[in-house]
């Protein structure tokens, strides 16, 4: 009997998937839910069980993107697992001499031992361990996420006493005025990304506002309370958690501002989930923190770094994807000194941050050296006019300005 294994519906959203790679090869004996291959959605990778126990027929090659209940391979339950392994093994040339006892068989290699899932291999590339210094403990000795967060660079051994080794060649060098070019093929993510900033550029009416933040009060107050904020909770108290809680109160008072369009109604949110732009290694992911409106700082900095964790190790769900009102990104941690944010459709606003720089300001009639940041926020112009737009940003402002009016909720 021959099953067909095709591309299981993933999610409301997910229309399309990429086979990233094969974990069995054509021709392998596969238990049932044995994980086979992995899968790249545009917001998560996931490993695809076999249906059925018996021989794997590969139908789609690695990189072949599939549509949801596209064939992805055939397994053949009739083959016995004896019989496969036999098929597989190369002929053993005859024994000169029966052995007086017979030694047990070597178990075959399995082709997941020590290959890493995908969330392993970017662990290991950003410790620079080559997958073949780790012992996989995952099934069949695939090198998990677990594996490698754990893994260690081996430590180099002592120079041994011996004659010197002749001086390496030198490297050859560079061809002058090279016209090389290298081709890869975009991951699922990145294209995804990239058709969302088109299409929010190409429908919607998308305009940029701005202002600056005086931090002086903000980086007392963390100075002040920080280590008491580590001592209770485990984890700093930083600006993006402070930033959140107040692009919160605003939102809650303008939700004009934290809403969104569909079709030809107005969409008005009695929440606030914040989305927050991370970076990772295949691109910018944008899961959003639910209901900022009611955490306290602590929860808020410790659902951030959850969810950043999640996102640089590849293991954000789906559920964690979807949804948010209102987001915000932090372009200062790189350097950026001003910049104009694309919209997360279908929200209608977008808070960008930016790096803090000391400038000379006027205060009080005298010119003072500050810690400032211009912020700006990105808006669509159909759900938001310029009036909120601009008055959303000063209220931001004088939160951040007076963090006692933050603390107050006033």
């Amino acid at each position: 009997m021959i099953v067909e294994l095709k591309v299981p519906v993933i999610g409301e959203s997910v229309t399309e998937v990429t086979l990233s790679q094969w974990l069995k090869k054509d021709g392998d004996y596969v238990e049932l839910d044995e994980p086979i291959c992995e899968f790249e959605s545009d917001k998560a990778t996931l490993e695809f069980p076999a249906e059925a126990a018996g021989k794997l027929i590969h139908v789609a090659a690695a990189g072949d993107d599939l549509p949801v209940g596209g064939l992805v391979a055939r397994i053949d339950t009739s083959a016995a697992k004896g019989s496969v392994a036999k098929e597989a093994a190369p002929k053993a040339a005859p024994a000169a001499e029966a052995p007086k006892a017979e030694a047990p068989a070597a178990a075959t290699p399995s082709y997941a031992a020590g290959h890493p899932s995908p969330s392993a291999t970017k662990i290991l590339e950003e410790k620079g361990i080559p997958a073949a210094d780790v012992q996989g403990t995952g099934r069949d000795g695939r090198i998990t996420k677990a594996d490698a967060q754990n893994a260690t660079p081996a430590a180099k051994p002592a120079p041994a006493a011996a004659p010197a080794a002749p001086a390496p060649k030198p490297a050859a060098p560079s061809a002058a005025f090279s016209r090389q070019e290298d081709r890869k093929k975009m991951s699922r993510m990145r294209r995804t990304i990239a058709a969302r900033l088109v299409k929010a550029k190409n429908e919607t009416a998308m305009l940029t506002t701005f202002n600056e933040v005086d931090l002086t009060e903000v980086m007392a107050l963390r100075n002040k309370v920080q280590d008491r904020f580590v001592a209770k909770h485990g984890i700093k108290l930083g600006f993006m958690s402070i930033f959140a809680k107040a692009c919160a109160q605003v939102l809650m008072d303008m939700p004009e501002v934290n809403a969104r369009i569909d079709d030809n109604d107005l969409v008005y949110h009695e929440y606030v989930d914040i989305s927050i732009a991370i970076s990772t290694p295949n691109g910018l992911v944008v899961p959003p923190v639910r209901n900022v409106e009611s955490l306290s700082f602590a929860q808020i900095e410790q659902e951030i770094k959850e969810l950043s964790g999640k996102a640089r190790n590849g293991t954000l769900s789906i559920e964690e994807m979807q949804g948010g009102t209102f987001t915000i990104t932090n372009g200062g941690v790189f350097g950026s000194l001003l910049s104009t944010p694309i919209i997360n459709e279908p929200q209608s606003a977008i808070l960008g941050m930016h790096a803090i720089k000391e400038r000379p300001v006027v205060v009080n009639g005298e010119i003072k050296i500050r810690p400032m940041m211009y912020i700006a926020l990105s808006y669509d112009h159909r759900v938001i006019d310029g009036s909120s737009s601009v008055t959303f940003l000063v209220k931001v402002k004088e939160l951040l300005e007076e963090p006692t009016f933050l603390l107050m909720n006033i």
